[in-house]
């Protein structure tokens, strides 16, 4: 079942009247009511819109299409979904997936982050929520600024989003290096948790702030290999400080 507005080749549904410069979003998901609904939904909202529902032929498609936005359902009847976030990732790591599953337990949503997802909805979700964390997501890779950061041995420039440790390159993703991009700006500062999750997630955020948590966890291991002993010092009942080191 195809939405009126799309056609179909090689298993991807595609919206032949989206009005130019519309952000390309490549939905994977298997069951066809949910899809059908979620095409109908962000193509209504102006979105250009491939579905894809398998696993192979999403990475193909992700890889070949380079898509604004993935939205990931993780359970696919040909490979897992973790497995083709991480395979997209290998190809592109600058291709953002926003994973949706019935999955919610705290590993398994870890497990995701660490996948490589910049964001994980669990269903069943509200359309509304979803297609709020979509526009969020994209607004905030419209809005990145230019410039160098520096905190003593670690260095973060913005326009290539590449970050050195030691003279090392780091690999980061999305999210981790918007989190400490927006650290570094206030390097010695106490920056809120509601500050980091308005700016680098989006002031309208919806669900849990446990992505926050997860994401610092992930940076302190990349720059300190550990959350015992980090250069992320955490302000209880307020935010996190970046020190310089």
């Amino acid at each position: 079942m195809l939405d009126a507005a799309g056609e179909s080749y090689g298993g991807a549904t595609t919206r032949t009247d989206v009005p130019m410069n519309a952000k390309q979003v490549l939905l994977v998901e298997d069951d066809e009511r949910i899809g059908s609904s979620l095409v109908r939904a962000l193509t209504g909202n102006d979105f250009d819109v491939r579905w894809e529902r398998t696993g192979h032929e999403a990475a193909a498609t992700a890889i070949s299409w380079e898509p604004d936005l993935i939205l990931l359902d993780l359970g696919l009847p040909d490979m897992d979904g973790l497995d083709v976030c991480r395979r997209i990732h290998a190809a592109n790591p600058l291709l953002e997936v926003i994973m949706l599953t019935a999955r919610d337990e705290e590993l398994d949503i870890v497990v995701g982050l660490d996948a490589g997802a910049v964001d994980y909805i669990t269903k069943p979700f509200k359309l509304a929520e979803l297609l709020a964390r979509v526009r969020a997501q994209l607004r905030r890779q419209g809005s990145r600024d230019p410039g160098v950061l520096d905190a003593g041995s670690l260095r973060l420039e913005v326009p290539s989003r590449r970050v050195w440790l030691h003279g090392e390159e780091l690999s980061m993703r999305a999210k981790e290096f918007d989190l400490l991009a927006r650290l570094m700006l206030s390097l010695g500062e106490v920056v809120t948790r509601e500050a980091l999750m308005s700016e680098v997630w989006d002031e309208n955020w919806f669900g849990s702030t446990k992505t926050l948590d997860f994401h610092i966890a992930a940076l302190r291991r990349k720059l300190d290999g550990s959350d015992d002993e980090s250069r992320i010092t955490t302000v209880r009942g307020v935010g996190y400080r970046l020190e310089r080191g």
